[in-house]
């Protein structure tokens, strides 16, 4: 099979496995773990399909996402995340050059403001109380989305 097959596919199943995700984390407030170490495994793919040397370039990757591991740890660690949403994130600054994943963040930041405030109203009218626990998993999934479109739309530069 040639690369050029392959990047389609590879996006088509990276999509597949975040709509996965959004679903899973309404229905359960949980993503499988499976879900996420497939999205971090098929980077390396993504990269090789792409290109990219090992040095600086999959480097680069890999440090990033462990940047990104030690931040949003933090957000974990004082519960405004769940481990599952953490997972996600990382595994996709895998995939994700870091202008993208920055404007990502972004997007899935906006996006789970407006989740959140869903939650809140929902909550509201059902005039329940306690924390609401909020499916940000939905935004992942949602902004990373939005981010393939990139290599999608602009398959023809080099």
């Amino acid at each position: 099979m040639g690369w050029n097959i392959a990047l389609p596919i590879l996006i088509f199943v990276l999509g597949a496995l975040l709509v996965s995700a959004g679903i899973e984390d309404v229905r359960t407030r949980e993503i499988a773990n499976w879900k996420n170490a497939a999205v971090a495994l098929l980077a390396p793919v993504w990269w090789y399909a792409h290109g990219l040397d090992v040095w600086p370039d999959m480097a680069l990757q890999v440090g990033v996402a462990l940047a990104v591991f030690a931040l949003f740890l933090v957000a974990f660690h004082f519960g405004m995340m769940g481990g599952g949403d953490v997972k996600l994130i990382v595994a996709l600054a895998l995939w994700l050059p870091f202008p993208a994943f920055l404007s990502m963040l972004m997007v899935m930041s906006i996006a789970g403001g407006v989740v959140t405030l869903v939650m809140m109203i929902e909550r509201g009218i059902k005039k329940s109380s306690g924390q609401i626990e909020v499916p940000y998993g939905v935004a992942i999934a949602f902004a990373g989305l939005l981010a393939l479109r990139e290599p999608l739309l602009n398959q023809f530069q080099s």
